[in-house]
């Protein structure tokens, strides 16, 4: 989950409560940052205010859809009118949240939009840059060109792309990419890793995956590593 808030108590009160609940939460504090991790969409669900610096929730919110994101949003806001909530619905929320809001309400809409979502919303295009993750199709292309990946390759560069901007440990592929097969070791995530390394360097995109040292692999771009908290 995404929250888009610029109150730094606001964030990590919703980010320490939601994680007890069991979801994965990333946090940004301004409209371009937003943007540029839900550009990704690499989320369930965002979780987005509408008053933020740099760009509205509402241009945020433009521009996802207009960009063909359509992971669920929930506008929050201090303004209860139904002018402004007629305005975010109409622009591709998925709910409308009034501040201060109760947070087993939030928790609640949270679940129902994705209810409503169902099982396929997790099947969209992941985007890093000029890459494409199509889960639908199990396809990758780099700008035009396509990626050729065996299904094990593709499962591991859906799990590192689905989590851009993050370390993913190799016990997480592990479980991730491999499940509870009992002859799996780390050396063959290290061995996947190269495969799917070289594959994207032939077409030019080998920078795009990361050897982070003592802990894992991460899938960055030069744009998501100027917002993304070190």
């Amino acid at each position: 989950m995404l929250v888009v808030d610029d109150e730094p108590g606001v964030r990590k009160a919703l980010q320490r409560g939601l994680r007890a609940e069991g979801m994965d939460v990333v946090t940004a504090a301004d409209g371009p940052t937003g943007l540029q991790l839900a550009g990704t969409g690499s989320f369930d669900v965002v979780l987005l205010d509408i008053m933020l610096p740099g760009l509205s929730g509402y241009r945020v919110l433009e521009r996802l859809r207009k960009d063909g994101v359509t992971t669920p949003v929930l506008l929050v806001s201090a303004k209860d009118g139904e002018i402004d909530q007629a305005d975010g619905l109409d622009l591709g929320a998925d709910g409308y949240l009034v501040k201060p809001f109760s947070f087993v309400v939030l928790v609640a809409q949270v679940r129902a939009v994705l209810r409503r979502a169902g099982p396929e919303a997790g099947r969209g295009t992941l985007r890093l840059g000029a890459l494409a993750v199509d889960r639908g199709l199990r396809q990758v292309h780099w700008h035009d060109e396509e990626v050729a990946l065996s299904p094990r390759e593709f499962a591991l560069l859906e799990v590192l792309v689905g989590r851009a901007g993050t370390v993913v440990t190799k016990d997480e592929l592990l479980r991730a990419v491999w499940g509870e097969e009992q002859a799996v070791t780390r050396n063959l995530v290290e061995v996947y890793v190269g495969y799917v390394r070289r594959k994207l360097d032939a077409v030019g995109a080998g920078a795009l995956l990361r050897t982070v040292r003592g802990h894992g692999y991460l899938a960055s771009d030069a744009q998501l590593d100027e917002v993304i908290t070190p």
